[in-house]
């Protein structure tokens, strides 16, 4: 065979092994998609009708509309549990309904109210306000789970379209060894896998790296880390899947 149908041959057999692959990434995306759905319909924190789902190469775009905070953070939950989901552009909108449509001054008391009955958030460091229904708390706690939980509380909040997290954490005297305490810790967890995570500390940030087996698992990872005193940082790099 000549040089120009050698050429040629190669040619065809790349042309069909990518068409092959790109019929195999569309089934995949097809496959995300109808996960993500049933997911969604699934969870009763989540109206599934009211949210579109286009997935392209394993990133999955939610779009439409929900009538509270909470179902739009519930909605990317869902799709991140499904299988195969790399990541999440959350592109829906919040229109509350006019009877939960509630006055700035009304969402600021209803948070701090909430903010002091938390037993586990210092509120005297933390100034808190709200414009439009966006909430945005500022000042400072002593760990990164109370920085994490004053978020959470915040936004069930009836009326809440956002919340913007700018608590900063006061740095606390850390252990020694404070990568192998977060070793140990991911060891005794039942859902965590920690012979795939690597450890990295630098100060007061945690670097998590490695590989795990789901979304899930990824953020119980997370989670342990933001538990060492000290930590004012988590670099959750851990990626999802084998």
């Amino acid at each position: 065979m000549s040089q120009e149908g050698r050429e040629y041959v190669a040619s065809m057999n790349a042309t069909k092994s990518g068409t092959a692959e790109q019929a195999r990434v569309m089934q995949n995306d097809l496959d995300i998609q109808q996960g993500v759905l049933d997911e969604l319909s699934w969870d009763p924190q989540v109206a599934p009708n009211e949210i579109g789902v286009v997935v392209n190469d394993g990133v999955v775009t939610l779009t439409g509309w929900v009538d509270t905070y909470t179902k739009r953070l519930a909605a990317v939950e869902a799709a991140l549990r499904v299988r195969d989901v790399h990541a999440v552009a959350n592109e829906l909108e919040i229109r509350l309904p006019s009877m939960t449509e509630r006055l700035d001054s009304d969402i600021a008391a209803a948070a701090l109210h909430t903010l002091v009955w938390d037993a586990t958030i210092p509120t005297g460091d933390i100034d808190l306000t709200v414009s439009k229904g966006w909430v945005t708390i500022k000042g400072q706690v002593p760990w990164g789970y109370q920085r994490l939980e004053a978020e959470r509380v915040v936004q069930r909040l009836a009326g809440v379209k956002g919340v913007s997290n700018l608590l900063i954490v006061k740095p606390q005297a850390a252990p020694a060894d404070i990568t192998a305490s977060i070793t140990r810790a991911l060891e005794r967890q039942a859902e965590v896998d920690a012979k795939g995570i690597t450890v990295d500390v630098h100060g007061t940030t945690v670097t998590l790296r490695g590989r795990v087996r789901s979304y899930a698992e990824k953020q119980a990872a997370g989670g342990t880390a933001w538990s060492a005193p000290g930590i004012t940082v988590v670099e959750n790099q851990l990626v999802v899947g084998f």
